[in-house]
């Protein structure tokens, strides 16, 4: 099997020192997470590392020795760190060297037993990139080796706590040396997020709980309840609050991405809220649009009245039963002045309650842009009752009419058996059925015609909160977090990885650069490494969905004229 030696790039500039890391048995992976410089002493190297050890990761090791020396010094450098084998004991023990300032690179795998024909690859990878990245294990082999490595790397977290200029038995390089990844105000932030988000799970327990108190569950008011937009969007962001503020810990990357996009989501909705009071209450908008709510109701209302002048007439040249017509247009005029008197009465008391439903957009633009739909709704009712009105008297009628069509036929409708059944009827309900279907029928355009023109306004009344409820769940479901992700740091939504060829010459390791790719998966659906292609240029292995399979790597450098040797046996 082909030697894996994964190497992280920040390293390549290190001093001489040890290979820190962790062996992949199953896979014949060294993964190297470190480099420890001198001087040091080998049993606190030792104790270190057992310090470092968790019990659900491989356990850390001296994986072999980092030389990073001039030429004249490379001879009594590289005899005092095959040394070293014999007091920290890994089998195979690696020798990786660079000449400094050069590009010469070396790669000797020494093993315990007689020298074997296997070959060994160094694969260069970017181990910040590898750290806050995750790949997911995938069904194929190829993928769950690479996601194997990827969470040795990211399960490494104590061991990238020490830094260079740390003090303490040990000194190493790695992506963290020149200094932690995070500022003051972070690390304060991550210190207070625990008080912090007890205090708000207490908080939102206690808000949770006194909107189930059972004076909110009888009728008139659980009806309202669930009806309101603006009762349900609150319920929504109860529980998005509940979640980002539990003490629970994400089980996997899916929920801890999930919890990132409602935190961001919520942002983003308060900030947009407090832009928009700051534009209401600023040169007194609220009183503007206060005194012309009014007028526009009596303008829509004019509108209306207008509309069923022309309806009580001939409209649009159409002949309609005149009494009913006349019954039908007076009961809708008389809905519409009881309406426009009720916006009459409560014209002094809407700027102040415009003020206080400005207020409530500090909670968030869903809950303002909730509340919104909920007032069209309300300025909107005598336009809901006309369609209530005029749907159910056509469906009346559409069943009667049905009815007496079955008549006619000799059927009836069997309640119990839920069927048309047959039916004699005598003379006298046939000719009742004959006049009440006669009289349906030419009552029938009239009621037709109503129920046609108020469905109409009530579809531009849905229309419009339709438009709103869409904007509120565009803001509440886009992943506002994972876009940023994409455009900024697009390496932590690791969609697989692609390999490029460093360098390939005989005498020497094949070297490899692994890259986070976050591009869509591969359209062929092959991950294997394939053979470089004849011609200029450096060729590009690329590898989907947990990478490349190393099987045919391994036949392609099957005769590779670099053997790693014998290890020396030290007494």
């Amino acid at each position: 099997m082909v030697l894996k030696v994964f190497f992280p790039s920040c390293c390549s500039g290190a001093d001489s020192g040890l290979l820190i890391g962790r062996w992949i048995p199953e896979q014949s992976s060294a993964v190297v997470l470190a480099v420890l410089h001198f001087p040091f002493i080998p049993c606190q190297v030792k104790q270190y590392l057992t310090a470092m050890q968790r019990a659900d990761r491989p356990p850390l090791a001296v994986l072999g020795t980092w030389c990073h020396a001039r030429r004249d010094e490379d001879e009594g450098l590289a005899r005092f760190l095959e040394d070293l084998s014999a007091i920290f004991s890994h089998d195979p023990w690696l020798q990786l060297g660079r000449e400094r300032g050069g590009k010469s690179w070396s790669c000797r795998p020494l093993r315990a037993g007689p020298p074997e024909a296997d070959p060994a690859v160094l694969v260069y990878y970017d181990q910040r990139q590898t750290v806050l990245s995750r790949l997911h294990p995938a069904p194929r082999p190829d993928a769950a080796r690479l996601a194997a490595v990827f969470d040795t790397v990211a399960g490494s977290e104590a061991l990238f706590r020490t830094d260079r200029y740390a003090e303490g038995p040990v000194r190493l390089s790695h992506w963290q040396s020149d200094g932690v990844e995070a500022s003051i105000l972070v690390e304060l932030a991550k210190r207070a997020a625990v008080p912090v988000c007890a205090l708000v799970t207490f908080l939102l327990a206690l808000v949770a709980g006194l909107c189930q108190c059972r004076v909110f569950r009888f009728w008139p008011l659980s009806f309202v309840w669930s009806k309101l937009s603006t009762c349900e969007q609150l319920g929504y962001r109860l529980e998005h609050l509940k979640l980002v503020f539990s003490n629970q810990k994400a089980e996997n990357q899916t929920q801890l991405m999930r919890k990132a996009n409602i935190l961001v989501s919520l942002l983003v909705d308060v900030t947009l809220g407090v832009l928009l009071v700051s534009w209401l209450y600023k040169k007194n908008r609220i009183g503007q649009l206060a005194n012309a709510l009014t007028p526009a109701a009596d303008h829509v209302a004019k509108e209306l009245q207008d509309l069923l002048q022309w309806l009580m007439g001939v409209p649009a040249g159409l002949k309609m039963n005149r009494a009913l017509d006349q019954v039908l247009g007076r009961f809708f005029l008389y809905h519409i002045h009881l309406w426009i008197s009720y916006i009459h009465l409560m014209s002094p008391f809407i700027e102040m309650i415009l003020w206080y439903v400005g207020l409530s957009a500090c909670l968030g633009l869903t809950v303002a842009l909730a509340i919104l739909s909920d007032i069209i709704a309300l300025l909107t009712f005598h336009i809901y009752c006309f369609y209530v009105y005029g749907a159910r008297l056509y469906c009346l009628k559409i069943y009667g009419l049905s009815s007496l069509w079955r008549l006619f036929r000799g059927k009836k409708w069997n309640v119990l058996r839920q069927r048309v059944d047959s039916c004699s009827y005598d003379l006298d309900q046939l000719f009742i059925g004959t006049l009440l279907f006669t009289m349906l029928l030419f009552l029938l355009p009239t009621t037709a015609l109503y129920y046609l023109v108020f469905t109409l306004l009530r579809l531009l009344v849905v229309v419009v909160q339709g438009l709103i409820h869409l904007l509120v769940d565009l803001i509440n479901s886009v992943p506002l977090y994972a876009l940023g992700l994409r455009l900024c740091r697009s390496y932590r939504l690791a969609a697989g990885v692609k390999f490029r060829v460093l360098e390939q010459e005989a005498g020497k390791p094949l070297r490899l650069l692994m890259q986070v790719s976050s591009g869509p998966e591969n359209p062929r659906g092959s991950g294997s490494l394939r053979p470089p292609r004849a011609g200029p240029g450096r060729p590009t292995f690329r590898g989907r969905e947990g990478g490349p399979s190393w099987s045919s790597l391994e036949a392609r450098n099957s005769n590779s004229p670099c053997r790693p040797q014998s290890r020396p046996q030290c007494r």
